[in-house]
């Protein structure tokens, strides 16, 4: 059924209601316009003339470069996981409405258009950089009106699984599939400050100078102290070291090995009698030095002995903070939101959906694309 050709019917027994059907006027991604008044308001038009230069010369051509832009980006927000979408979503009302005036009484780009942009344009050494400091830009703008002087910051990995034969992805023996393996940086409200895409097969902490370091100086340049959480795969002495020399405390999970362990060895029996039915925890702090550590640090265990369970649950934290070791051992819990971002930015999001050819239109084509 398509939309109507004659009038509206009117009902009889009230004239001033009115029955019409409008196929093209109904959408379901009306939401999309609270996020699109938002970066209305972060001036998101002029981050794109900034940043963004369109390869286009002459004046025979219809979509400007933001309108492609926030198509790109309101589709994956929406749901909408391929540019073929772009065909049933060019008459979609909300879609035309998130568009320069201009096209709102016509339709936003086709499959092919929105491909050109992202696989093509988008993927120019010159857009391809200018799209990172676009976000960070972004980002900062947002942040710059937060108020507060203590920012957390939580460094994590996840998997990106590929659809088809992508440059530099390949088989994860921890994710058990052929993937990227991004690298992120969040903060506790869920913002994603940083993020990078990267081969499949590279370390969990590869490349976090490039990605953590940056984000960490914006930050002190507003004045603001920062901290650093992250689990064992970042339990690095350069990290360690990088984060001192810019007075950046941190609160990194130390994978266990037997000269801590032999540091804890009462702490690791049970105490004789019947077991509570409530987890018996006990904590531990103590100087410690591996063999390519520079000097001592500080280490909190954490012991827990549970009902059923013949072993017990222990995790090392090497930390600069001065807190009680228990308060540590909470703060670095609180880390565990960060996983729950990646997990929500691929439920929600559309993280996982990376099916160009090139590792750089991969990148281009993530929703999660923050810069550097």
């Amino acid at each position: 059924m398509g939309d109507a050709t004659s009038g509206p019917i009117r009902l009889s027994f009230n004239p001033q209601l009115r029955v019409e059907f409008r196929g093209a006027t109904v959408t379901s991604d009306a939401g999309l316009l609270l996020p699109r008044a938002l970066d209305e308001r972060l001036g998101l038009d002029a981050l794109i003339e900034r940043y963004l230069t369109d390869p286009r010369t002459g004046h025979n051509w219809q979509f400007p470069l933001p309108d492609l832009l926030r198509q790109s980006i309101y589709s994956r927000l929406a749901g909408y996981e391929d540019t073929n979408d772009a065909e049933r979503l060019a008459e979609d009302p909300t879609f035309r409405m998130l568009a320069s005036r201009e096209r709102r009484d016509t339709s936003v780009a086709l499959t092919s258009t929105l491909h050109w942009f992202e696989t093509d344009v988008l993927t120019e050494e010159r857009n391809y950089q200018g799209l990172a400091r676009l976000n960070t830009a972004l980002i900062q703008h947002a942040a710059a009106r937060s108020a507060n002087r203590r920012v957390t910051l939580d460094i994590d990995s996840s998997e990106s699984p590929v659809h088809g034969a992508q440059e530099q992805a390949a088989y994860n023996g921890h994710f058990e599939s052929v993937c990227y393996h991004p690298l992120f940086v969040f903060s506790p409200e869920g913002d994603c400050l940083a993020a990078k895409l990267r081969p499949g097969n590279v370390h969990s902490a590869d490349g976090w100078e490039k990605v953590l370091l940056p984000v960490i100086d914006r930050h002190q340049a507003r004045k603001q102290t920062v901290v650093v959480r992250a689990d064992a795969a970042f339990a690095l002495p350069a990290l360690y070291e990088a984060l001192e020399r810019r007075d950046v405390a941190y609160a990194i999970r130390l994978p266990a090995n037997q000269v801590l362990e032999r540091r804890i060895e009462d702490l690791l029996i049970r105490p004789r009698g019947r077991p509570s039915y409530t987890p018996l925890v006990r904590y531990r702090s103590f100087q410690y030095q591996a063999a390519s550590w520079d000097r001592p640090r500080r280490v909190i265990v954490k012991v827990e002995h549970h009902l059923g369970e013949l072993f017990p649950r222990v995790g090392f934290i090497v930390t600069t903070l001065t807190g009680t070791n228990r308060a540590v051992v909470h703060f670095y819990n609180r880390r565990g939101t960060a996983e729950q971002w990646i997990k929500e930015g691929k439920e929600a999001g559309s993280l996982p959906i990376t099916s160009a050819i090139c590792c750089a239109g991969s990148f281009c084509r993530s929703p999660s694309r923050a810069g550097p």
